[in-house]
Formats: C-alpha cells, structure tokens, sequence
C-alpha cells in the first residue's frame, strides 16, 4: 500500500515507470475519497523482470480452456499427424517397390543361372559321348547317312500318312468367276502353254 505523499514505482513489460499515488483526504473523520485503485506489481521470477511461467495444463483445463498440445487444436493436429504420415508412407513406399523389383528381378536372374548350369552339364556330357570313335560313326551312319566303303545303302522311302489333296476342277464355262480368278487362271494356263 502507498501512504500518502509518497511515490512508489515498478517495472511494467521490461521497463521501469515511476507511478505517483496520492490519497486524497477530506473530512473531519479521515475519510479516504478518490483513490486511484492500486496496481499489483507483477510476479518477478529469479531471472529477473520476465514474467512468471505459464499455467500448467491441469490449471488450463481447469479454468475451462481446451488443452492444445503445441498451440494447436485438436483438429490441426490431426492435420499435421496426417501429414506426417503420409509423408512417411510417401519416403518408404518407392525404396520398398524397388526392393520389390530388385527381389523379383534377382529371383529370375537365379533361376536363368540354374537352367544354363543345366545346360552347361548337358554339353559337357555330350562333348565326352563324342570323344568315343564308336558313338562318332554311330552319329555319322544315322544324321549323314554315311556308309563305310564296300557297303551298300538302301533307302526306304515309306508313303507319307497325309492324303494329297484332291485335283483342282476346271470351272464349267456357263459360270462366271470374280476377276481375280479369271485372272490367276489365265496366269496358270500362260505357264503351262
């Protein structure tokens, strides 16, 4: 409290400010009339003129104020979070595909080495068949039908399991052929003539 004719002063945002307060007395009975109300001075902390902490959350929420996690509402922050994860999915999924894409690509690499390896094993068994004279004149005798001298080769030719087609008919005179017919049969008959 001030008395009166006496000054008082206090730092107000950073600043100190000199506030002159005067109790006005009138009357026979020390009646206090037109006082200027009194300012609090503000709360100092240890480090100086900055003003006190703020309230915690469970003060916040106890004065009816929603809570809000990094100033954000409730809603905001289902935003951001939603972003965030869509950025992550975003970051993860084209590494993840061509993962994907390499693991199918080495799988098809794998299996190409396997039937080559195969059929490396299979040239190398046909390279020591044919280190033999007696599988090299076998081959000779059944592919390039080679005889030895003094023999004597036959040829059996058997008739071929499929009909031959049927001889083509010569169009009556009466009728009449499109153009193009008319055509390959005057080209056929140049040929034979």
């Amino acid at each position: 409290m001030t008395r009166r004719g006496t000054t008082a002063s206090w730092p107000s945002r950073g600043s100190r400010q000199r506030v002159e307060a005067r109790a006005v007395t009138g009357g026979e009975d020390g009646e206090v009339r037109g006082r200027r109300p009194e300012r609090r001075e503000p709360e100092r902390s240890p480090r100086g003129n900055r003003p006190p902490q703020r309230a915690g959350r469970a003060e916040r929420v106890e004065r009816g104020r929603p809570h809000r996690l990094l100033g954000l509402a409730s809603t905001r922050r289902a935003a951001v979070l939603a972003l965030v994860v869509c950025a992550l999915v975003l970051s993860v999924a084209v590494p993840l595909r061509n993962y994907l894409a390499q693991r199918g690509e080495l799988d098809e690499t794998v299996r190409q080495q396997e039937q080559l390896r195969e059929q490396v094993d299979g040239l190398e068994r046909r390279k020591t068949e044919l280190q033999d004279p007696a599988q090299v004149e076998v081959e000779a005798r059944e592919r390039l039908r080679y005889v030895r001298p003094g023999e004597t080769p036959y040829v059996v030719q058997l008739p071929s399991s499929t009909p031959a087609p049927p001889p083509a008919q010569e169009p009556r005179a009466g009728s009449v052929l499109p153009w193009y017919d008319q055509l390959w049969s005057s080209v056929a008959a140049g040929r034979s003539g």
